[in-house]
């Protein structure tokens, strides 16, 4: 499969991520990330020779980026309004684009690649905000935590490429302790969560899609892929998620929404088109 193949179903996977967040709203937020985490360590199993490749560098750099992002974005959206600090979080496939070159060798930065960057960040910032951003200098923690989030992000994906040759499978461990110290952070600071049958139905749906497959198939696609093309196609995202919604009637398409599609699609284009062609 294509690094572009790869980097496209986490998009679809992660898109969807929204949607199935909202028939567990109840759920207690740490207890759902560590639940479904290890529902995606699940799907490593058939894998899991490849953990022994998880040395304790390697088993830090996957926790670092999948819980060190988690725990970084829901204290962003507990300290801040939600619909700002998960723009910011929305800086993660821009920040991708403009440290490629500072982490990944024999990549430079292009102005075509940092224009796409900027027209996905245009259009993903106004399908959050509908053209009404109003930043409160009294959650700039929980801004400086989403920023944190998306640097985190950004930085995982990136190193990868840094560190010595590993199985993708061995993302399943660090689902599997990222999970784990999930589950601690629920016990130290939620009220206890149950799972009813139906819960358990969409749990699985989110632990196998968007915080399980969607990790192996990025870490695929980041490892042999052109970053600064990936992080422009990165900017579907939101914009799958707003149709996946507006699809399920639990959001709506308005003027501003066609807008802001049609600068991320620009984005995507113009940063997965071929020097010459762009």
């Amino acid at each position: 499969m294509s690094p572009i193949a790869s980097a496209l179903i986490s998009i679809l996977l992660w898109s969807s991520a929204a949607w199935l967040s909202l028939k567990l709203a109840h759920i207690p937020p740490f207890l759902l990330v560590g639940a479904s985490l290890l529902v995606g360590a699940l799907c490593g199993l058939p894998r899991i020779a490849d953990w022994r490749a998880a040395t304790p560098r390697l088993l830090a750099l996957g926790v670092y980026g999948l819980f060190g992002f988690h725990l970084c974005l829901f204290t962003a959206l507990r300290s801040a309004p939600p619909i700002q600090a998960n723009l910011i979080n929305y800086l993660w496939p821009l920040l991708i684009v403009v440290l490629a070159p500072l982490i990944v060798p024999g990549v430079r930065l292009t102005v075509r690649h940092v224009i796409a960057a900027m027209l996905g960040f245009g259009g993903a910032a106004l399908l959050a905000t509908g053209g009404k951003l109003d930043i409160d200098e009294r959650y700039w923690f929980g801004y400086g935590c989403a920023l944190a989030a998306a640097l985190i992000w950004a930085t995982y994906s990136l190193l990868t490429r840094r560190m010595p040759a590993f199985p993708t499978g061995t993302v399943g461990a660090f689902c599997a302790v990222s999970g784990v110290l999930s589950l601690f952070c629920h016990f130290l600071w939620e009220p206890a969560g149950r799972f009813s049958a139906l819960d358990s139905f969409w749990l699985l749906a989110l632990g196998i899609g968007p915080l399980g497959l969607a990790f192996y198939t990025w870490d695929a696609a980041m490892k042999r892929g052109d970053p600064r093309m990936i992080g422009t196609l990165a900017y579907l995202t939101p914009l799958l998620s707003t149709l996946w919604l507006a699809l399920s009637g639990a959001g709506s398409l308005g003027p501003l929404a066609l807008l802001a599609m049609c600068a991320i699609v620009g984005g995507a284009v113009l940063g997965a088109l071929p020097p010459r062609r762009a």
